[in-house]
């Protein structure tokens, strides 16, 4: 099936703009991808869409925990982002994380793909490559294929929660000469639990890592200096307070296309 669905940010209203295993070795739950070039060069961004009404996707979503947050061999940091899809609700579990934002990207990336439907779990690592979720070889190509990639420098230079909304700071240098990129802010939950009562999953414990609970395009990404972005937070935002969460920043071309750079900062 292919679900067409009206896409709005979850955030709310508009920004404002002020002007050799091959797995990764450990790092404290999503790191901070920009520290400094020796310590680490670039990030990689994976999206995993899932949900907990599909009894394939545990095992997705534990590959997602035991990357997320890690170095690559050559220095990359994971960031992760689990993003819930809606079109599960119907069949026997409401899945609490879910939004139809997230089965509108979904679909955006199926068309990306030249894919016939969507389907879950799906892992799309850096927008250029996709796979089942579970797929631990395709995991380990797509990180090493894209260990080889030129990235921007894209940097939170710092990041403040109010009670109704995140201001933050960033900059962008090395921006390629042609095409735009668009850029994207995600907050995450860093880990949440569910106990699934009914549908495939029932009776079972899931836990999450990284979950997308709000997610805005920022619009076309500048080479300029600083910059600063107020947000506001999404209402259930503050109702999980047993989690610490993380700002993730990333540029992309076309919306859905290649992602050229990525960071992350706790908040």
């Amino acid at each position: 099936m292919t679900f067409n669905t009206f896409r709005s940010s979850l955030f709310g209203s508009l920004a404002i703009v002020v002007l050799s295993s091959s797995l990764p070795t450990r790092l404290s739950a999503q790191g901070t991808a920009g520290q400094t070039a020796t310590a680490h060069p670039s990030a990689v961004l994976i999206e995993l869409f899932t949900s907990e009404g599909c009894s394939d996707c545990p095992p997705a979503d534990e590959l997602l925990q035991q990357v997320s947050g890690h170095r690559t061999a050559e220095g990359q940091l994971i960031v992760g982002i689990s993003e819930h899809v809606s079109y599960w609700n119907g069949l026997g579990w409401k899945d609490p994380f879910s939004s139809d934002l997230y089965t509108g990207r979904q679909n955006d990336y199926s068309s990306h793909f030249g894919l016939g439907s969507v389907y879950t779990p799906q892992m799309v690592v850096n927008g250029r490559e996709q796979f089942v979720g579970s797929d631990r070889r395709a995991l380990q190509a797509a990180l090493a294929t894209e260990s080889q990639r030129r990235q921007i420098t894209l940097h939170i230079d710092s990041a403040q929660l109010a009670q109704d909304s995140i201001t933050f700071t960033y900059s962008a240098s090395d921006l390629p000469a042609k095409g735009s990129l668009q850029l994207v802010a995600v907050l995450v939950d860093d880990v949440d639990r569910s106990n699934v009562l009914r549908g495939e999953n029932s009776g079972r414990e899931l836990t999450h890592v990284a979950v997308a609970r709000a997610l805005a395009s920022l619009g076309p990404l500048l080479e300029a200096g600083q910059r600063s972005i107020t947000l506001p937070l999404p209402p259930s935002f503050h109702s999980n307070a047993g989690t610490g969460h993380h700002l993730v920043l990333f540029a992309q071309q076309n919306g859905v296309g290649a992602v050229m750079g990525t960071d992350t900062k706790p908040i």
